[in-house]
């Protein structure tokens, strides 16, 4: 029977193993994995599986061995990753496209039940309707002050009510009717905090851009360019075909004012006349 590896030892391979995969990956998402199962994450690695590896472990553990990494390499790129690992995290190495494996991450969460002295991730609405409760059990929602009348025997509800707001704590109460519902209103997994790229940091809300989207912004930077440029008289490539418009506007109601004229201004002329 082989002899059960001691601390030091895990610690030994857990440094081995992430330095090896800063050493062969660029591309890292830092997630949240509040609640996440053991199970939840077998199912996670095997659908990222092939260009992708899911890393856990103790912060202290990962922020010791990066930064003793950082300073093996000479790469200080790496310490950028020290202020991302606080609270329960762990590490996607990737190689794929990092948009598509945040969306195949957001693909596994598990409902869960609304235990009590938990903080609500969001607002919790029960919907009206029959809730299939006989009733003796109005008192439930008596407490919790949701409408209700008897019909054909069972407990309906008659209006939807919010009954947790998003931050509040789950009471004994909400949880109880939750579950006599069969309301599992929460769902988890790994929700991706940031993303690393080559030694940049930025946040997940990027890999949402679209094309349009990055036009729409280009577009607007070189809209202020040439409103900034026009503003103070100062030549730019953004704004010259307004200066050559302008200027064009000036010669001509110059050329409409006087006898002066120029080939573009008498077609203007047999206009007006």
């Amino acid at each position: 029977m082989a002899p059960k590896p001691s601390k030091a030892d895990k610690k030994i391979v857990y440094d081995k193993k992430l330095c090896q995969l800063l050493d062969d990956y660029t591309q890292i998402l830092v997630t949240a994995a509040d609640n996440v199962g053991s199970k939840q994450l077998q199912g996670i690695r095997k659908g990222l599986r092939g260009d992708s590896v899911v890393l856990m472990g103790k912060n202290t553990m990962m922020k010791r061995s990066v930064r003793l990494h950082a300073e093996k390499t000479g790469n200080q790129a790496f310490l950028n990753l020290i202020p991302l690992l606080v609270g329960n995290v762990g590490l996607i190495f990737t190689k794929g496209d990092l948009k598509e494996v945040s969306e195949e991450v957001a693909k596994y969460k598990v409902g869960a039940p609304a235990r009590v002295g938990l903080v609500a991730p969001i607002d919790v609405v029960v919907p009206p309707g029959n809730t299939g409760l006989d009733p003796s059990q109005t008192s439930f929602f008596q407490v919790l002050n949701i409408p209700t009348k008897i019909n054909k025997g069972t407990v309906e509800i008659i209006t939807p009510v919010e009954l947790i707001k998003k931050g509040e704590k789950v009471g004994s109460s909400e949880a109880a009717l939750l579950a006599k519902l069969g309301i599992r209103p929460f769902s988890y997994g790994l929700v991706v905090l940031t993303v690393y790229d080559n030694g940049s940091v930025f946040s997940p809300e990027v890999l949402d851009l679209t094309d349009e989207d990055l036009m729409g912004k280009f577009a607007a930077g070189v809209s202020m360019v040439t409103s900034l440029s026009l503003a103070i008289a100062y030549p730019t490539l953004a704004a010259a075909p307004h200066i050559f418009i302008n200027a064009y506007k000036n010669l001509l109601a110059v050329a409409l004012a006087t006898e002066y004229s120029f080939p573009q201004a008498e077609q203007v002329k047999e206009y007006l006349k």
